[in-house]
């Protein structure tokens, strides 16, 4: 059985395609032969042309408008309606965005606060004891009844402490403390004027409540 074919090329029949083409009312193979024969027919592309012309006065009648976005619509019908991704994603960027909120939040504080700064020692002394090169900074602070001591140099021989006392007007030392490398701090209530000596005493400190061993060093407590 043979194949039907196209009826034969008229200037009837190449009117109507022309027409045809022009009004997009062809597909597929006829469209594309269609195509192919107005770019090497010229009688047949004059026709198209004619029908342009001629067709042209109704697009007149509409207003411009862009062209639609059919991307998102052609990429489902290759792949398929895309999954939802964003999820993760805007809990990142909401994570991100708290993060941000604190840190400008903390240097707001930061900038709108000074940092505040450490209190002054009250009263300040330093014994020296040049022979054996004992150094003890003294920094005392009123508020607390505290002092905080720096002890440099060599520890004292085996079986002996250095202890620190206070000597007022009366000219009475009052021991303050046992000095050893874990003392760092120490209480008592001072005052301006009073004299700061460390003895070298038996282990564990004077037996008597005065100095029993050689003064090593002494200091007057001055304002800091």
């Amino acid at each position: 059985m043979s194949k039907p074919t196209s009826p034969p090329p008229s200037p009837e029949n190449d009117d109507l395609l022309a027409a045809e083409f022009v009004l997009g009312l062809l597909e597929g193979d006829d469209w594309r032969a269609a195509r192919d024969r107005a770019a090497t027919d010229g009688a047949f592309a004059a026709r198209v042309q004619a029908w342009e012309e001629r067709l042209a006065p109704l697009n007149a009648e509409f207003d411009e408008a862009p062209a639609p976005d059919m991307l998102p619509q052609i990429e489902t019908l290759l792949f398929g309606k895309p999954r939802r991704r964003s999820s993760l994603r805007e809990w990142f960027l909401g994570l991100a965005v708290g993060t941000v909120s604190a840190v400008v939040l903390l240097l707001a504080v930061f900038v709108t606060q000074p940092p505040v700064s450490p209190t002054p020692p009250s009263l300040v002394a330093q014994v020296v004891d040049e022979t054996r090169g004992l150094s003890l900074s003294v920094a005392y602070f009123a508020t607390t009844e505290t002092l905080d001591l720096q002890l440099t140099g060599p520890t004292p021989e085996a079986g002996q402490d250095y202890e620190l006392w206070v000597i007022d007007d009366s000219g009475t030392p009052r021991s303050l403390g046992v000095l050893t490398e874990d003392v760092k701090q120490l209480e008592a209530a001072l005052l301006a004027g009073e004299v700061l000596a460390i003895s070298l005493e038996p282990e564990g400190g004077s037996p008597e409540p005065v100095p029993t061993g050689p003064v090593l060093g002494t200091a007057v407590l001055e304002a800091g």
